[in-house]
This record gives C-alpha cells, sequence and structure tokens, in this order.
C-alpha cells in the first residue's frame, strides 16, 4: 500500500446463511456509480465465489492483505481469508455459521485495532444461531467490548446508537426481557450513557455542543409520580447531574411527544430508556438506511439496521441501502475520529 493509500474499511462476513455475503457482493459490482469507500470483507473465498455463483454474478475475488486491499478494490472484490472453512447455503445456517461469523469478527477487531483497516462494518448476525453454538454474549456491541477488553486489557462500555439524517437514538437498557429493565436502569447508567454519546457525537460527528434529550420511562415521564416513580427517583437525577457537568440534557419528557418532526428539530439524540422505546420510532422513519453505530469504543463501528433475511437470502433482492448508509458513515466518522494507536 503506497503511503497516500488510506487504510480501508473492514467488512464482516455476517450470518453467511443470511443477506450479508449477496449484499456485499452486489455492492462491490456497483462500486464506482455509488463512490464506496474502500473495504474488504473478512471470509472465505471460496465461500464468495460460490455465492455470487449463485447469484448469477460474475465478480473478480481477490485474497489480500488489509494493505493490498485499497489498490485492489477497483479490479477485484477484496478478500481478508478465514481459515474457517464456509459451507452455509443461502437461508440455511449450518455448522459453520456461528464459527465463520465469529472469526470473521475478531480478525476484523484485530486488524483495526492494528492500525490495518481504518474502522468496522459488520454485516448482520443471526444471534440464535450464535447461541446454539455457545456464544456467551448477548449480541455483536458486547461482543466487540469484550474483543477490546482481551486486546487492550482496557474495559469499555459500547453505547448503541442508531443514526439516521431524520434521528438519532440511544436505547439506555437494550437486550433485556421487558420485565427486567425497571431493575437494571439506574441513575448512574443513564449518566455514563449520555457522557459517552456526548463525547462521541463531539469527537466524531462533529457536534460541538450535543443536544440530548431524555425521554421518560413510564407514560407521561411519570406524570408526576403517578403514574410509576422511577421517572422522578432515577431518570431526573441522572439529568439534573449531566446538566450540573455542563452537558446539554433535558428531561425527563414525555417518549410518546419526542418524535414527530418539530420535536426532533429541537435535539441531536434522543436517549430512550429500553430497546423498543428507541428502535421503533427510528425504524417507523428510516427502516431502509437508519444504520447502528456503537460508540465508546476505541474504533469506528458501523452496522446496517436490518437482520439476516434468511427468507430473501440467495435470491439478490435485498435492499442495500442500509449496508450502503454504513459504510458511508463508517468512513466519514473515521476521516475525523481521533488516529488510533495500534495495540501492541
Amino acid at each position: 500500500m503506497s503511503e497516500s493509500t488510506a487504510p480501508p474499511l473492514a467488512l464482516t462476513l455476517g450470518e453467511p446463511a443470511g443477506i450479508g455475503p449477496d449484499l456485499t457482493i452486489q455492492l462491490w459490482r456497483r462500486r464506482a456509480k455509488l463512490r464506496l469507500p474502500a473495504f474488504y470483507v473478512v471470509a472465505d473465498p471460496e465461500f464468495i465465489r460460490r455465492r455470487a455463483h449463485l447469484l448469477g454474478l460474475d465478480v473478480a475475488v481477490s485474497v489480500v492483505t488489509p494493505a493490498q486491499a485499497t489498490d485492489t478494490f477497483a479490479r477485484a472484490l477484496p478478500v481478508v481469508t478465514l481459515d474457517t472453512p464456509t459451507t452455509a447455503l443461502p437461508g440455511q445456517p449450518d455448522t459453520s455459521s456461528a464459527p465463520s461469523a465469529i472469526a470473521s469478527i475478531r480478525l476484523a477487531v484485530a486488524d483495526v485495532l492494528a492500525g490495518k483497516a481504518v474502522a468496522i462494518v459488520t454485516n448482520p448476525v443471526a444471534k440464535n444461531v450464535l447461541y446454539r453454538s455457545g456464544f456467551a454474549e448477548p449480541g455483536h456491541t458486547e461482543f466487540l467490548a469484550k474483543l477490546v477488553r482481551e486486546a487492550t486489557g482496557k474495559a469499555v462500555k459500547p453505547v448503541m446508537m442508531l443514526w439516521s439524517p431524520e434521528l438519532a437514538v440511544v436505547p439506555v437498557t437494550i437486550h433485556l426481557p421487558f420485565k427486567e429493565v425497571v431493575t437494571q436502569l439506574t441513575s448512574d447508567l443513564v449518566v455514563e450513557t449520555a457522557r459517552i454519546v456526548a463525547r462521541d457525537l463531539a469527537s466524531r460527528f462533529g457536534v460541538a455542543h450535543p443536544r440530548i434529550v431524555v425521554a421518560g420511562l413510564n407514560p407521561h415521564a411519570g406524570e408526576q409520580g403517578a403514574l410509576g416513580g422511577e421517572d422522578g427517583a432515577i431518570v431526573a437525577p441522572a439529568v439534573k447531574q449531566l446538566q450540573a457537568e455542563g452537558i446539554n440534557a433535558v428531561g425527563p419528557l414525555p417518549a410518546d411527544t419526542l418524535f414527530h418532526e418539530r420535536a426532533r428539530a429541537s435535539y441531536d439524540v434522543a436517549l430512550c430508556m429500553y430497546h423498543d422505546q428507541a428502535l421503533i420510532p427510528i425504524k417507523t422513519l428510516a427502516f431502509d438506511h437508519a444504520v447502528n453505530v456503537t460508540l465508546g469504543l476505541p474504533f469506528v463501528r458501523t452496522s446496517p439496521d436490518h437482520g439476516t433475511a434468511f427468507d430473501i437470502a440467495g435470491k439478490g433482492t435485498a435492499d442495500p441501502s442500509s449496508l450502503i448508509a454504513a459504510l458511508t458513515l463508517a468512513a466519514r466518522l473515521s476521516a475525523t475520529a481521533p488516529a488510533l494507536v495500534p495495540a501492541k
């Protein structure tokens, strides 16, 4: 790689039986028209060739090192090879699915921490497939934090933000049964999450003084305790502490009035108390092009905001909009993010 050539993005395989490989192949073929940033996919190259053939696409696949990927991107789909053979057919996860998906994430993280890749974009995984293999983490986000801790010895708190031009949202609690939300929600958790959001919006998104609106947990933000005491006891003290630290936060406010057009113009991100409170509005407004961004990591990570779509895998009909947005946003954020010191 020449000194003037920027490091590429590392794109993970995701669930091989899903639509991630389809979209990867299709987007590389449209790279010039879409003006996509250079990326390589971490995968079994023979699997990628087979999937391209199944899709009826003539795709040149080149096995590369990360340093060769950017120069290769114009003429062939760069693949950094996995030692794990991948055999899953579209819509049919098999015993190679979880090992391949996990190995791809591991290698992509190692590359970005070593400075070989500028950011990571992750194709969707099937959590139930991972869980059946013994995967112990709740999801992608938590696994990335574990890998960072293993590589650097430093614990990080990952924060999931769903971003689109129309709306950005952050769930404070994520993959929890609803009955456990109240037991896990604390003022400290709200404050810690908001601090990371404010820091990364400033350092990566270029929002100098992020405006954070904080949703109440209960209907009408508790109606002064009449509809639940958690907003007064947990959320309101957190907002006061954030304000005391100079963070532009307001709330708790009723969630049912936070997401109409006029309300959205008044803030940069909505901090929500649980998964569906955050994801329902953004998937309603920006289902095809919202991007999952992990804040709090020492590198940029984005992901399309959709699942594996087993029912249409291998058919070439999946909408690429969210993966396009994820690749584009990863390139944009990594251009403005602080330089990463390679892990020793």
